[in-house]
């Protein structure tokens, strides 16, 4: 019996960290986020910069408190080693609240909160990431979403989420070539 008693102890022990861990870290707005996502002042243009410092490109995630998609976006998605891997070394993230009070500076120079900038970058839903152009020079002057080059509305599974990456970072959306357009050639030549 205590055996038994032991064994149920450590099975349900073993299932609450594994959940914490699926769950993975919360900041202190409630989101779920990723110790490597840029920690920023929050002046767009400097994280651009930074970016492009570091070769990487720039990208903005909007997400909200009790999103459940976020919460896939994280417990999923970045929970793939692989994926997070080949999306960190290429991509300085940075987490916004669609819902936030903190100031941030927009790439024309102007400062407001979160939940303003959302607005104006009409970011209805979450999660909603921005892919923005490699130099600070093609958005001076300009908001954010004139200069964005591709936008993900809402949350992508895997094969598609990581394609929207590739697709940036490729540069397709230069050319002709639409994000579906993509997934279709990419799908054709055995992606998955």
């Amino acid at each position: 019996m205590l055996r038994l008693v032991a064994s149920l102890l450590a099975a349900l022990w073993l299932s609450t960290t594994s959940t914490a861990r699926a769950e993975g870290l919360i900041n202190d707005d409630g989101l779920h986020t990723q110790a490597w996502f840029a920690q920023s002042l929050l002046d767009l243009r400097d994280d651009l910069a930074e970016a492009k410092a570091a070769g990487k490109r720039f990208v903005v995630i909007w997400e909200q408190k009790g999103c459940p998609y976020c919460r896939d976006l994280h417990t999923i998605n970045f929970a793939d080693a692989k994926l997070a891997d080949w999306i960190r070394q290429r991509f300085h993230i940075l987490q916004l609240n669609l819902r936030g009070d903190r100031e941030v500076t927009d790439f024309d120079g102007t400062a407001m909160p979160e939940k303003d900038l959302a607005r104006k970058y009409r970011i209805t839903f979450t999660p909603t990431i921005q892919f923005f152009p490699e130099d600070v020079k093609e958005g001076a002057g300009k908001s954010g979403m004139d200069i964005e080059v591709a936008r993900m509305p809402g949350y992508f599974r895997p094969f598609h989420f990581i394609s929207m990456f590739e697709y940036v970072w490729d540069k397709r959306y230069a050319g002709s070539q639409t994000f579906q357009d993509y997934i279709v050639e990419k799908s054709a030549a055995g992606g998955k």
